[in-house]
């Protein structure tokens, strides 16, 4: 596996690669890899000529510094992990910001709820860097996981307005055995709350489980779900909702497809996590 780190270096690898008739899967990465990063590597390298994975941490999708400043990184540990896979290239850039960067990428309406509504400027971030990747590398096929789903709905809406010719894979959210989304934040709970945190899995199940077709009992489990799980000490609820997927809307009677999603606070930890629901 190659690492390449300029950008110049990697499009005129990509420009010689596609005029070689190979079929391009790229995974964007902020690094720290767990099987859930490396579920979507598989994907790209059964489905793909050539999987480029690109490494890293995006400051402008940060809305809190402490967040950023201590989001774990092991640039060797993520190497030997790709490697080891199949990857054919990592895209290591150290810096993909000028210092007169004044061009963003904002995708409306789909980034005023969920996380949106809580993360002011965070999708602005992750739009506007992912547009900066798929212009680098120049992708076939793009691979995003559920756990984000908010963000795979931004992205495919971006790919669609932007006229990208860029095909997107979602793929499953990866648990723990006791249900917990895999995360590369999930490091940085403690003992008490890596306990707890299933959670707020937990609790998007029962929704799922107990909702209605006609929805009349949307609002009555929302509210159940966030109080059971504010009276356990230690934890704080951002917000859960239910959507319609993939549009973000309101869900009503044409509805076919809720997503039921969930975030939670674990000391500075912030967690999410969701279900894709078929009507």
């Amino acid at each position: 596996m190659d690492i390449i780190r300029e950008t110049d270096i990697l499009r005129n690898r990509v420009e010689i690669l596609r005029k070689e008739g190979k079929r391009i899967g790229f995974v964007p990465t902020m690094g720290y890899f767990h099987e859930g990063h490396l579920n979507l590597m598989r994907m790209s390298v059964s489905d793909c000529d050539v999987t480029i994975v690109s490494n890293y941490i995006n400051p402008t999708q940060f809305d809190r510094q402490d967040d950023l400043e201590t989001y774990p990184a092991d640039i060797e540990r993520d190497r030997a992990m790709a490697e080891a896979l199949g990857v054919d290239i990592m895209f290591y850039p150290e810096n993909l910001y000028q210092p007169d960067h004044k061009t963003w990428v904002s995708t409306e309406k789909l980034t005023d709820v969920l996380c949106g509504r809580s993360r002011p400027g965070h999708f602005r971030g992750v739009a506007t860097i992912v547009c900066k990747l798929f212009n680098i590398v120049n992708p076939h096929v793009t691979y995003f996981g559920q756990k984000d789903a908010q963000q795979a709905a931004v992205i495919g809406q971006m790919i669609r307005d932007l006229n990208y010719n860029i095909q997107l894979v979602l793929s499953p959210i990866i648990r723990e055995p006791d249900g917990l989304a895999l995360s590369s934040r999930n490091v940085r709970l403690t003992p008490e709350h890596r306990k707890k945190a299933p959670v707020l899995y937990e609790k998007l199940q029962i929704i799922d489980k107990k909702i209605l077709p006609d929805l009349s009992n949307k609002d009555d489990l929302i509210q159940e779900a966030k109080k059971s799980i504010e009276a356990i000490p230690g934890i704080r609820v951002d917000y859960i909702d239910i959507r319609s997927w993939p549009d973000l809307g309101k869900p009503d009677h044409e509805t076919r497809h809720l997503l039921i999603a969930g975030a939670i606070f674990m000391g500075k930890v912030r967690l999410i996590d969701n279900i894709i629901k078929e009507l």
